[in-house]
């Protein structure tokens, strides 16, 4: 069947300004915005042909379908990549779309049997539970690692082949199966990104929906408000940490000393100002001592905080030669020390980690 000519330059026009939007470093820039939906118009009027022209049916097989009809199979998967890289305020909605476009390119996939039995493994869990799906079934760390490792060098290995059949792409131009390889290894390619596009979006849709649970946080009650109302109309009121030098001078006491008659309010003690700032400048930064070390010490020994050690505590008493109740005590210690020591030689109770 063969295409109009606005479909096919207009998918050309697509996919080429979408590998320049990849490589572009502005991504923040509103230019950058303009150019990413200014493709995905293109992409979806390349959509909106498509399904004009009924090009795809899930009663066809995949030798059904033209070779010069494989490349608009990526029309969603594409529009959904481009999604991804748009701004909008509602992330979670964009977020939807994004979903709905690769369901939408995999369930066409699925109806010519393009999913290899991996993916169509893959393809099977996320149409089961969408919500939860993850390219791998157990919440391991380890797991995840080595399904990533693996995935990566399986991506790799399909970026060689599409580069390889790229490269050669003139000379494919003759034989129609080539071409039809080069598509198919296209469509392989995008198909294994899908799934792992899937997984990071099902992890943010979930975090998204949990931020939008949260409860919202209280409003400032009425005393609150009636506080900062207060604090505002009060002129002494001050939100430095520290008092000012007339507080700290007045012994930390406020309000006036002497009232308008001379009569004293509060007791106080007539100082030099200048004399008692000088004092208050040219002091130590910490507390001196109040004892000197030897002092402390004896202290502490007449407290009995000291332990007496050393050699005195490792004298052993001596024993009187004339207390032979004593001298027995002793001997029979000594014969029992022996004893033990001879059922019990050096190691025998190191029995679970011998050396």
């Amino acid at each position: 069947m063969e295409q109009p000519q606005t479909l096919r330059s207009l998918f050309t026009d697509a996919k080429r300004e979408k590998t320049a939007l990849e490589s572009r470093a502005d991504t923040n820039t509103d230019s950058y915005r303009s150019d990413v939906n200014a493709t995905i118009a293109k992409l979806e009027e390349c959509q909106r042909l498509v399904g004009t022209l009924s090009m795809f049916s899930s009663n066809e097989l995949l030798e059904d379908l033209s070779t010069s009809d494989l490349p608009y199979l990526t029309v969603d998967y594409l529009i959904a990549e481009l999604l991804q890289r748009s701004y909008n305020a509602d992330r979670e909605t964009t977020l939807q779309r994004v979903l709905r476009h690769f369901e939408t390119y995999l369930a066409r996939l699925d109806d010519y049997a393009l999913l290899n039995p991996k993916d169509k493994k893959l393809y099977e869990r996320y149409v089961a539970n969408p919500a939860s799906f993850s390219l791998t079934q157990m919440n391991d760390a380890a797991t995840r690692r080595d399904v990533k490792i693996t995935r990566f060098k399986e991506e790799k290995e399909l970026k060689q082949r599409l580069e390889y059949l790229s490269e050669n792409q003139h000379q494919l131009q003759n034989d129609e199966d080539d071409v039809r390889q080069l598509y198919l290894a296209e469509i392989n390619l995008y198909t294994h990104q899908a799934f792992q596009s899937l997984d990071l979006l099902t992890q943010e849709l979930s975090m998204l929906s949990m931020i939008r649970k949260m409860p919202p946080r209280p409003e400032p009650s009425d005393e609150n408000d009636q506080r900062r109302r207060n604090r505002g109309n009060d002129a002494n009121y001050s939100e430095r940490l520290d008092p000012p030098i007339s507080q700290l001078l007045q012994g930390g006491r406020f309000g006036p000393l002497l009232s308008k008659e001379g009569k004293p309010m509060q007791p106080f003690t007539l100082l030099d100002r200048r004399t008692q700032l000088r004092d208050g400048v040219f002091r130590s930064g910490h507390n001196l001592p109040t004892m000197t070390i030897d002092e402390y010490i004896e202290e502490e020994h007449r407290r009995g905080n000291v332990l007496k050690g050393g050699e005195e505590s490792g004298r052993r008493e001596e024993i009187d030669e004339d207390d032979l109740d004593k001298a027995d005590e002793e001997t029979m210690k000594a014969r029992e020390w022996d004893e033990f020591k001879e059922a019990n030689p050096r190691g025998s109770g190191n029995t679970l980690n011998r050396g």
